[in-house]
């Protein structure tokens, strides 16, 4: 049976700081972090000013009954512990006549996120980065929203830790996670939850060198999704898990190179099957 898998990464470049580098890197809906869940670096920037424009490309197919996803994002850092940003999501529909009209053209993310206390505050090198931030997506019609025929906003707010360990003689590694309060179900790929909820997220990466200065980023993610779309109360959405390898051509050069995979749905309920559990995606992100 047909799956979705989509593509999900991993932030950052790599190592002079694997921390730094994770900053680079934009996620799924344009804040920094991995594919699906956010990190608590914020784009790069001054102390008192405004940082250099990330932007980002990304691409998922969903199979026959999703289509395809294309994401272009912007993101700006400011003063070194904010960041703010907007994404436009785009949708082609896809082929199956009784599931894909409840997908429709793509919607509007809006994110910002602020660095409550910076890695290694103090001196202390256990300390993570500690970050709060949201997600709010607007023109949303799909599913539940497609039900109703109207247009819908949902969005996230969540805090988050982060920490990059490179005191163990081995590869680098970043370790995050957090918890999210939402009613968006999948990043608003699946419309909207009934209820605002708690959700809990996490992620792992490790940095490995390259031949001639590039570096790999091997990761995988988690990200609890609310249990039922709103409009469906028998379908079950599970937790999605993803894994990812990004690309660092090089240190000096702010580009991000991502190829994923991640678990997201299949059969929802009886007789409902969103072939989306094997798709695969990609994305391109650079730094002015």
């Amino acid at each position: 049976m047909p799956t979705n898998r989509v593509l999900f990464y991993l932030g950052g470049a790599v190592i002079l700081t694997a921390a730094s580098s994770f900053a680079q890197n934009i996620a799924w809906e344009g804040e920094t972090g991995v594919f699906i869940t956010p990190m608590a670096y914020v784009a790069p920037s001054t102390s008192d000013s405004f940082g250099l424009p990330l932007i980002k490309y990304h691409y998922l197919y969903g199979g026959n009954v999703l289509g395809n996803f294309h994401e272009v994002s912007i993101t700006e850092g400011v003063l070194k512990r904010i960041e703010f940003g907007y994404t436009r999501s785009f949708h082609a529909g896809g082929i199956v006549p009784s599931l894909s009209p409840l997908w429709h053209d793509g919607f509007n993310i809006f994110t910002g996120k602020i660095d409550l206390v910076p890695e290694n505050a103090a001196k202390k090198a256990w300390m993570p980065a500690i970050a709060v931030g949201f997600i709010l997506r607007t023109q949303v019609h799909d599913v539940g929203a497609a039900i109703l025929d109207k247009n819908v906003t949902n969005g996230d707010v969540y805090l988050v830790a982060t920490k990059t360990i490179t005191q163990l003689k081995v590869l680098p590694i970043i370790l995050s996670g957090g918890v999210r309060g939402t009613n968006s179900e999948l990043w608003g790929m699946g419309g909207s939850a009934p209820n605002f909820g708690e959700r809990a997220f996490g992620a792992i990466g490790f940095v490995c060198k390259g031949p001639s200065h590039t570096s790999f980023i091997l990761a995988a993610e988690f990200s609890q999704q609310p249990r039922h779309p709103d409009q469906l109360p028998t379908a079950i959405i599970p937790t999605t898990v993803a894994y990812a390898l990004r690309f660092v051509p090089s240190p000096e050069r702010r580009i991000n190179i991502d190829f994923g995979v991640a678990q997201i749905a299949g059969q929802i309920a009886p007789g409902v099957n969103l072939q989306a559990r094997a798709q695969v995606g990609a994305q391109v992100s650079y730094g002015f």
